[in-house]
């Protein structure tokens, strides 16, 4: 579908534009569940056909390989619109309730209808997936959308902005694209959800400019992941659990994601082992450069490199830390046991650098987790069941990965989502469906049956008597006493 974006000027006519998307929305059409397939099918064409344009968009931004943006991106999306295709009518059809014994004959349902013109801001680290996985949601659940992609990644965001309106229905989907002063503008309006995936103080911004309209809000943000290593004895699962860490820190966006391994916690005996296998393994995995994104631009590759200048973290690094401003990239790097009131272990590091942390049992990571704000995820590599419980008994998080990391994230059934300082709201499959849908109690009684004890007067005790009878479930009771059988 053709159409046109906000690429000139954007910060002039959001009013109308807004004012367009109610108008568009009030129309009804965007209820349709025939509208909301087409919508989805048109996102599955745009990620199949111009897939070669997105691999280009996201070299460009942050150097991220085909493989790599396929797999964490367009891939990834694919699959959670199709879930989306394949369950719509059953998340959108009507559920009975249950409804109590005194209101027969009567019935209850939940039906879920769209909020109506919702606004969702995205990230720069996973800029296409980030943007296009809560779209879906959005347009599943029948809402007009504005969606404001992240500025940081410039070519990814002119790929939305240019190819959305070709493939969507361009008077209910809007790309708006800016600087940060155009998303302080879009807040100056009222929407009726709003998504914001990245930093808390960004995310702070959000919530007190939303509260003007009482526009409720969803934070995605970000944390220090940790990830629990317990010894495992068998020789092939402790390569494997090494292969899946490397994974989760360095070939997702080279470690700028919300989601990665933030820091590991190893009992001392242990981490010499596991970093001498994490050094070999990491020169088999990244034997040219193009395997590992980039650093996004020059103050987030400065920012990382501040946290190595401490002269007390830079003497814990045991591998790796060399940096190359020219590309803007970073070996892989890890520390151990630097100083943990350093700003490496107190900020998340949102980059290709992995701080070991050794306790004396594995058993303390526990009490250690807990000592820091709650993280979007936790992980644990261990073979160990009581432990297994222990961590999820015990600790509060997003999510709880064992012996994988990040691949919950594409778990359609799953939800993703932070708790505390990490976040909150839930999206991915039908939670995102969710999201963007307001569950509309409808209740219906008949005419039929009319209990007049629940009117005044109340002229003595036998309403009272009956009113007990009725919020206690004692129905044989309340029957026996409409007979006057019993007082």
């Amino acid at each position: 579908m053709g159409g046109s974006t906000m690429q000139e000027k954007p910060a002039l006519g959001l009013g109308s534009l807004v004012s367009g998307l109610r108008e568009v929305y009030g129309s009804g059409r965007t209820r349709e569940l025939a509208w909301r397939r087409s919508q989805l099918r048109g996102l599955l064409r745009l990620l199949t056909e111009k897939e070669e344009e997105i691999f280009d968009a996201l070299r460009h931004d942050l150097g991220k390989h085909r493989t790599e943006a396929f797999r964490d991106e367009v891939g990834v999306v694919l699959k959670s619109v199709k879930h989306t295709l394949q369950n719509l009518d059953r998340w959108a059809a009507p559920e009975k309730a249950p409804t109590p014994l005194v209101s027969f004959p009567a019935t209850a349902l939940v039906v879920p209808e769209p909020l109506g013109v919702v606004l969702v801001f995205s990230c720069w680290n996973l800029p296409l997936g980030l943007a296009v996985e809560p779209l879906s949601g959005a347009l599943a659940a029948g809402n007009a959308v504005v969606l404001k992609p992240s500025e940081l990644a410039p070519s990814t965001a002119a790929f939305l902005a240019a190819n959305i309106p070709r493939y969507l229905d361009s008077e209910a989907v809007k790309v708006v694209v800016g600087a940060p002063e155009v998303g302080e503008k879009l807040m100056e309006h009222r929407w009726d959800k709003i998504l914001f995936t990245g930093g808390a103080r960004v995310g702070r911004i959000i919530m007190t400019k939303a509260a003007k309209h009482l526009t409720p809000v969803a934070l995605e943000l970000g944390s220090k992941c940790p990830c629990i290593v317990d010894w495992i004895d068998s020789k092939r699962d402790s390569q494997v659990a090494v292969n899946r860490i490397i994974g989760a820190k360095w070939s997702t966006c080279a470690g700028q994601a919300c989601i990665a391994i933030d820091y590991i916690l190893v009992e001392e005996q242990f981490a010499p082992i596991l970093i001498e296998m994490l050094k070999s393994t990491l020169e088999r995995f990244f034997t040219k450069p193009e395997d590992m994104a980039c650093i996004l631009n020059q103050r987030q590759f400065d920012r990382l490199g501040g946290l190595l200048e401490d002269h007390k973290v830079s003497c814990s690094i045991v591998h790796g830390g060399d940096m190359d401003p020219k590309t803007l990239s970073i070996e892989p790097t890890i520390l151990l046991n630097p100083p943990l009131d350093s700003d490496i272990m107190t900020e998340e590091i949102f980059g290709p650098l992995l701080p070991i942390i050794t306790v004396k049992k594995i058993e303390d990571s526990i009490g250690f987790v807990n000592s820091k704000p709650k993280a979007l995820a936790i992980y644990a590599f261990t073979t160990n069941e009581a432990l297994k419980q222990r961590i999820v008994k015990e600790t509060s998080s997003g999510s709880v990965t064992f012996n994988d990391a990040i691949v919950q994230y594409g778990v359609d059934s799953l939800p993703f989502g932070g708790v505390g300082q990490s976040g909150f709201g839930q999206y991915h499959g039908k939670y995102s469906f969710e999201m963007f849908s307001h569950k509309k109690a409808v209740f219906k009684r008949s005419f039929l049956i009319e209990f007049m004890f629940r009117y005044p007067p109340w002229d003595d005790d036998t309403k009272l008597g009956m009113l007990r009878r009725v919020f206690h479930y004692d129905y044989v009771s309340l029957f026996l006493a409409l007979l006057g059988l019993r007082r």
